[in-house]
């Protein structure tokens, strides 16, 4: 097998973690990909692309586009899915199209939480009916130009619209997911406080626009809306929130303060006060990440953890519970694991 020279030696410069939004942002999905001329001007030839794609070497993202497949297989959906609304810009006619709803949802930053997009989806004026050309889902979906906006040269819907699209398309996880982390852009400044002036105006203007709106999954759109909440940190985390109300619980607190013997600040993913407890959602980030791990050895968070729980436990008298993805995939799951710790609805 002949060396890559077309593409750059190093790994991607940003690995996509479990529950966070991948890091991968445009620029960085741009460089992995190369074009059909790139690879050619870089030496390889026609037969040698195609027995790369046979053998599974190089994954042939879209017509004239390529990855290689070990950078491929680093990325979650989002950042696959980020790759291919690239790929389709790059081959379209400049000014190119409208991105739309999860397509879209990928160019913001948004997550999908376990939404895994067939096609890429954009709106073209006149468009009769949703059709499948070229690749791309064209849908019908009426958009005006306030609702159209520019990000790094790619066109799409904007964040507010593209929230009331996904919301109304996708599982309600995913949709709690992507209205929490939309939220969390335009409300939450410091990572843990809400601004409640922001959010009232958020939910406001979304809310208006869903008045007059009869389209398949508009309820859950307007019932997400006003479930959101930006504090929430994690997609894993906003799933927790739905499934701890679709158990009953309803005075939950996100991003509680407790202050340590030492007086350290310590904040606390829920806090249930009905329970005299704690709860923290576990995402393999912490453990894997760089940018998270600061450095530090998975022993040493390991232990980092047990003192920061032992002085929480300490100062308040609460138990403090611990729940990862797989508890979250219904409410019965992540009910059992709250149950072990003593944390039951009200």
């Amino acid at each position: 097998m002949f060396a890559w020279t077309g593409f750059p030696s190093e790994t991607m410069e940003a690995a996509v973690e479990d529950e966070r939004m991948a890091t991968l942002t445009i620029p960085q999905a741009r460089k992995l990909l190369r074009s059909r001329l790139q690879l050619l001007d870089a030496g390889v030839t026609d037969r040698q692309m195609r027995a790369s794609v046979e053998s599974g070497a190089l994954k042939r993202v879209r017509r004239g586009w390529y990855v290689r497949t070990s950078d491929w297989k680093k990325l979650w959906n989002e950042g696959k899915h980020l790759v291919e609304v690239l790929a389709a810009h790059l081959n379209a006619t400049p000014p190119g199209p409208v991105f739309w709803g999860v397509s879209a949802a990928v160019l913001h930053g948004l997550p999908l939480y376990q939404t895994v997009p067939n096609e890429v989806h954009a709106v073209i004026d006149g468009c009769r009916h949703s059709r499948l050309r070229a690749g791309i889902r064209w849908h019908d979906a009426h958009v005006p130009e306030r609702d159209v906006t520019m990000i790094d040269g790619v066109r799409c819907t904007s964040r507010d619209r593209t929230v009331l699209d996904v919301t109304a398309t996708v599982s309600a996880e995913a949709a709690v997911a992507v209205a929490d982390a939309a939220l969390r852009v335009v409300a939450v400044s410091d990572g843990r406080t809400m601004d409640a002036a922001i959010t009232a105006e958020w939910r406001g203007e979304l809310a208006g626009r869903t008045k007059s709106a009869t389209t398949r999954g508009i309820r859950q759109t307007r019932w997400v809306i006003e479930f959101a909440d930006g504090r929430a940190q994690l997609p894993g985390e906003s799933v927790s929130r739905l499934q701890l109300r679709r158990l009953g619980f309803m005075a939950i607190e996100l991003q509680t303060r407790v202050v340590g013997p030492d007086s350290e600040d310590y904040w606390l993913d829920f806090a249930f006060p009905g329970s005299l407890s704690f709860g923290e959602f576990d995402g393999l980030g912490k453990y894997t990440d760089p940018e998270l791990m600061g450095g530090r050895t998975i022993e040493e968070i390991v232990l980092a953890e047990k003192r920061r729980e032992d002085a929480v436990r300490g100062v308040t008298g609460w138990r403090l519970g611990r729940w990862e993805s797989a508890h979250i995939a219904t409410p019965q799951l992540l009910g059992r694991r709250l149950g072990a710790f003593g944390i039951r609805p009200p």
